[in-house]
């Protein structure tokens, strides 16, 4: 049997932290004949259109993809800001990877989804765990069935605050940019496809805002989905814990019950230790951020997209991009987040909220007018 391969001319849209390394990555995969970049701040394109080689380097989208050359695109923008270049890229029918999440607003998000699916381009999001070995093995055995049914599920994420504090920084939209819309859809939608085929139909939440609430977000978000089922599902995550926590970014535990076993998952990070007495910035180290305190202790590789060696970046975010590029190159078959998994993780995420808003279950699924109330 013949491969076919059909060469990718790529267009990147947003040069910050990770569509940078995206292009970087781009740079070096032999089916990329063509790149372009994008981002509104020159600098940031015109020093990665250098860095990666690019071929095209501008601050306007419709520009960069109006040009020929372009078959696929990455969306790396801020979160706020996914919508238009989306739908642009879409009316052109190009092969699509997204930053989640899709959008902010769950309308704009469900317009996005729309758009996809009525164009039948084939569209992905970034949530890079799902590319990494621990949670690959994980899914094969539940998928094999090898703890029978599924009941019970509980999660816990722990972030230190660097990731909202520079986050909402970048923008006075702040009302979505909240623990679970943010970061704590990483670790539903690793539940989520873990627990591939269950339908939630509640979820109560409760929320607190101690710490964070003068940077306009909350600190912790806990809450307990139930299933069409009857399983049971703890979704618990803090990104309020400080800056001198040693976990560069997220630190994630997973227990998964079912009737004839149990998977405990400890991704913690702690297994490998680095104390200095030279300061440590962490991985997480957008343009323009600079932390209040320095950490001299770093749990190494909890960094989610990778470790740099040797001026490369090496770990999961490297598996999930060129996993993507040989999806339109030659056709492979990868276990990316869809378009719609994208649009459901961020009503899940939005719906935990609401309830602890509210203060009560909220049902589901849920009319998206119902935010807006």
């Amino acid at each position: 049997m013949t491969e076919t391969k059909k060469e990718i001319g790529l267009a990147v849209i947003g040069c910050g932290t990770i569509g940078r390394i995206r292009a970087e990555f781009a740079r070096d995969y032999p089916g990329v004949g063509w790149l372009g970049v994008c981002d509104i701040k020159d600098n940031l394109a015109q020093n990665l259109a250098k860095d990666a080689k690019a071929d095209f380097c501008t601050n306007n989208f419709e520009e960069l993809l109006a040009r020929p050359e372009v078959t696929a695109a990455i969306i790396a923008t801020d979160e706020n800001h996914h919508m238009a270049p989306t739908l642009a890229a879409v009316e052109r029918g190009l092969d699509l990877f997204i930053e989640k999440p899709l959008a902010t607003d769950v309308r704009e998000s469900q317009t996005v989804l729309d758009a996809i699916e009525a164009a039948g381009v084939d569209a992905v999001v970034g949530y890079t765990n799902r590319f990494r070995r621990r949670f690959l093995a994980v899914k094969e055995r539940l998928r094999t069935g090898q703890i029978g049914e599924v009941h019970s599920v509980v999660t816990r994420a722990f972030m230190n605050r660097m990731v909202p504090i520079a986050t909402v920084q970048r923008t006075n939209q702040r009302q979505n940019l909240t623990p679970m819309v943010v970061s704590g859809t990483h670790a539903l939608d690793m539940c989520m496809w873990l627990m591939e085929g269950k339908k939630p139909v509640s979820v109560y939440a409760q929320s607190t805002d101690k710490a964070l609430s003068k940077y306009g977000t909350k600190d912790s978000t806990f809450g307990v989905f139930t299933m069409e089922d009857g399983t049971i599902w703890s979704m618990n995550i803090s990104w309020g814990l400080p800056v001198v926590w040693p976990g560069a970014v997220y630190g994630l535990e997973i227990g998964i019950v079912g009737v004839n076993g149990v998977i405990d998952i400890e991704d913690t990070h702690r297994d490998l230790v680095m104390a200095t007495e030279i300061p440590q910035g962490g991985g997480y180290n957008p343009d323009g951020f600079e932390p209040d305190y320095q950490r001299h202790v770093e749990f190494m590789t909890s960094y989610p997209p990778g470790d740099m060696y040797d001026g490369q970046l090496w770990g999961p975010m490297r598996e999930e991009t060129n996993a993507w590029f040989g999806r339109i190159y030659t056709g492979l078959k990868t276990p990316h987040a869809t378009a719609a998994d994208g649009h459901r993780n961020l009503v899940l995420t939005m719906a935990m909220d609401l309830s602890a808003a509210r203060n009560e279950p909220v049902a589901l699924p849920i009319e998206l007018d119902v935010f807006y109330e």
